[in-house]
This record gives structure tokens, sequence and C-alpha cells, in this order.
């Protein structure tokens, strides 16, 4: 075996107190990572070092020997048994407060320390270096020896969801996992958000919107300038791509150069709960991608805003459609989430967007039924699906009651089911491919541009509700499987 250059070992410590065990995760993080790009930065310089370098994220592990039972109300913040419990930790300078939150959650309900130290799992040169500005890693073959000889790297055969599809239930050392995600899956992902995205993981806020159409993105630039205007709306910046960022409402128009696949704006509050909007584009591909990464942020809640076919005759341009169920025919998650599993509604997000659709519109009760339908939205993995034989999918979407069709609302659901973060759709009927009204240029009435508008503040207002309801309340028991991590 080559001999092995690492950081000087540190004995695990006990804590009690979750902010002081975070500030310690911090210190380890930053020594690791210090470390490692030290020692690339001199590798780089200087030429192949003589023995291999590694250092080691820093972890979270839990023992308790009590079969007392937390608050059978609560659906995270505790362990279902006794037994070791673990998790590897990553950039515990942005994940701060979820880190306190979930730290303490524990040893209030278990009423044991949590230890802080060092786990046996490598840190990627890669994730290391990411975020110093000074270092950069070269392709390979750049360097005159190959990376993987003397540093980490990325590994995908060990980077992957085994713990949030409930197929790993314990880790290699037979501790149970902590979390849903371990620290290279997020590092993973955290690298993916920052090149699909264009901004930065830190300003990604609590509340995610997803929509399909980039007329929303120009109504939620002028909703954050007049929100930047009022000082008692709580929000404090806008970025856009390229992590340009405004924080006043006459700030010069944010001139975006080479857009990304998503580009994504995040409408700040200081502390995190504000809002983040990603135009995905269209398809189910996109959706699964944007939120495989987002999820590792652990968000409160992400709703899909966008544009669908009206299946109805009696649906207008401009209707809403709440859905409340989903027609799965996006094949993308198929691998991941069998299409037997049910895709539930949640109560506390579809109460929330029907509030914010009464609000907006000043419309309610048996009124509201004239552009508001609520009911299954069929999702499918293509789009000219109107070119093949009607007989087939028709009689497929009408048995299944659908009254509207799209291509990312039922993904965006069925992997907030599989991530467990709180998911909601409310669509804009922007064709009737069934009755005549295709989508084509001219089919963009005022009337139509008028709804994307009412719609994009439905999605906000609703956002804002869910804000204020406590956490313990959207993070519901309905998104637990028989075996959980104690982290959200």
């Amino acid at each position: 075996m080559s001999p092995l250059l690492t950081p000087a070992p540190t004995e695990a410590e006990a804590f009690t107190d979750p902010a002081a065990a975070v500030a310690r995760l911090e210190e380890l993080y930053f020594a690791a990572t210090e470390f490692l790009s030290l020692q690339f930065s001199e590798a780089v310089t200087r030429g192949r070092p003589k023995t291999r370098v590694r250092a080691y994220y820093p972890e979270i592990r839990l023992t308790t020997t009590s079969f007392t039972r937390a608050d059978s109300r609560l659906s995270f913040g505790h362990v279902a048994q006794p037994g070791t419990y673990a998790t590897t930790v990553t950039r515990p300078d942005l994940f701060r407060n979820y880190l306190v939150q979930q730290i303490g959650l524990l040893i209030e309900n278990h009423s044991v320390p949590v230890m802080i130290g060092v786990s046996d799992t490598p840190i990627p040169v890669h994730f290391a270096v990411a975020g110093n500005p000074a270092v950069s890693v070269p392709q390979e073959g750049v360097l005159d020896f190959s990376l993987r000889d003397v540093f980490d790297v990325p590994d995908l055969a060990t980077t992957n969801d085994d713990i949030v599809n409930g197929v790993r239930l314990v880790n290699p050392d037979g501790s149970g996992p902590l979390a849903p995600f371990t620290a290279q899956r997020v590092d993973y992902s955290l690298a993916r958000l920052t090149h699909y995205t264009a901004t930065d993981p830190r300003h990604f806020q609590n509340h995610v919107l997803f929509t399909n159409y980039q007329f929303y993105v120009d109504e939620f630039e002028a909703f954050a300038r007049k929100a930047l205007a009022d000082p008692a709306s709580g929000y404090t910046a806008f970025v856009a791509p390229g992590n340009h960022e405004i924080t006043g409402p006459d700030a010069p128009p944010l001139l975006v150069g080479k857009m990304p696949q998503m580009p994504t704006y995040h409408l700040k509050r200081r502390d995190g709960q504000g809002i983040t909007l990603v135009n995905i584009g269209v398809g189910p591909s996109n959706a699964k991608t944007a939120t495989d990464h987002i999820a590792v942020l652990r968000p409160h809640a992400w709703l899909m805003v966008g544009h669908c076919a009206g299946l109805r005759n009696t649906q207008s341009l401009g209707d809403f459609v709440l859905a409340h169920a989903y027609l799965r025919e996006d094949h993308v998650l198929d691998a991941d989430l069998p299409v037997w599993v049910p895709i539930p509604a949640l109560a506390e997000i579809q109460i929330a967007l029907e509030d914010a659709v009464e609000a907006v519109t000043q419309l309610e009760g048996y009124e509201l039924k004239r552009i508001m339908r609520t009911g299954t939205v069929a999702t499918i993995d293509n789009r000219n699906w109107e070119l093949r034989d009607q007989s087939g999918p028709v009689q497929r979407l009408s048995q299944s009651r659908a009254i509207a069709l799209d291509m990312e609302s039922a993904t965006i659901a069925a992997n907030g089911f599989r991530f467990r973060v709180p998911y909601g759709t409310l669509l804009c009927v922007s064709d009737k491919p069934l009755h005549g009204e295709l989508k084509l240029p001219g089919m963009a009435t005022d009337f139509y541009k008028t709804q994307v508008s009412r719609h994009l503040l439905i999605g906000i207002r609703a956002m804002e509700t869910l804000r204020e309801t406590p956490i313990e309340r959207i993070h519901s028991r309905k998104l637990r499987s028989f075996e959980e991590t104690a982290f959200l």
C-alpha cells in the first residue's frame, strides 16, 4: 500500500448544543478542504507528490439505547428504534440553519448527545476546491500525472439515491442512515446546480416555483422589483443567472449573457424563506434533472406553475387547473419510483393554492369553478402526442378522468414524493388540442397574457402562505415510509 498523507487525526467530540456541534462540523470541513486545496496547488506547481493525498468528510453520529417514542405527530427529528445512526456532511456553512434545526431535534427527542468527528469517506478533490476561486481542477491529461493516482475523485458508484429510494437501510459500517443524502451525493448536486442554473446554491430559497415559459420570468422580476421597494415585504435581494444581484427597485436591468439550460432567479429573504423560480423548459427529463439536484437543499415546498393543454371543452384559454392526482406517462422516474406508487395530493399545499386563487381572482366557492378545475393532470414524454392515432391516448385520458396534460407536473410531484419535499401543481390552460385550439402564435391573446401575471402571483401568494405554516405541518407523515431518516 502506498504512503498516505492526511490531516492530523482528531477525536470525535460529544455535543448537546446544536449550534456548537455545527460550528465543529465547519471547523473539520474547512480544515479538510484547505488541506486538499493546498496539496493540490502544490502538486500543480511542483509536480506529482510522492504520497497519495486524502482528507475526509466530517460526520454526525447518534447512538440511542431507548425504545422511548418521540411525539408520534412528528414526521422527522427522531429515529425509530435504538441503534447507531450516522451521516457524512458537506458544506456545513451552506446548511448551517438546517443542521442546527435537525441536530437540535435529535438531542431534544432522544436526550443524548451527538458525536461530531471525521468519517472514513474521502472528499473528492473536485468538490474540495469547488468554492475556491484561486484553485481549479484541470482536465485529465493536462497534468503530468493522473489525478486519481494521487487524489480521490468523484465516484459515481457511491453517489446514488439508495437511501431516499428505500433500498439502503444500513451504512457500510453497520450504522443506520441519519440523513436522506450522503455528503458525496450533496456535493455532486451542488456542482450540477451551479452548472444548470448559473447561480450559486447559496442563493436558493426554501420555496421553489417551477415554470416552463419565459413570460413567468419577466413577471417574477417585475414582482421582485416592487417587493424590493417595500421594506415591509421582507425581501432583500433579487438574483439572476450569473449571480447578478440587485437590492433595490431602480437598479439597472439585469443583463444576463449566455443563458444556462435552466435559468433560475431568486427573490431572497435574510432567513432563506424567500422564493426561487426555475424555468425548467419543456419535458420530464429537465423536470427530473432540476428536482434531483434541488432536493439536496431540502426546500420546504416546490410547486409547478406552468402551461398545459386543457382536455375538456368547458375549459377556456387562461383557466387554471389544480392537480389532485397525476397520470404518469413521463417514464423518467419509472426505475426509481414505480408507476404503481400513488402520488397523493397534500392537503396543506392544496389549501394554500386554492386560497391564493381566491385571493387573487376575488372569486370563491361555486364561482371559482368558472375559471378553475380540480382533477387529474396527465404528464407525457411526447410533445407531439396529438400527431399519433388518437384512439389510444384519448381513451386513456378519458378513463383517467384527466382534465389537463403537460410534460413536467407529474415528474415534479413524483420526485417531491420520492425526496420527501412537499409538492403541488397549479397550471394554466394554453391550448385545447382535442377541441381544435392548438398552441399557435396567434393564440396568445391579451386575456391569456393577463393570466400569466395572475398565475405567477397566485404561486407567490401560495408560497407566502406556506412560509407562515409551521414546518412540522408542511412536512407531514404522508411523505414518510416505514424506515425513515431522522433528518428531513
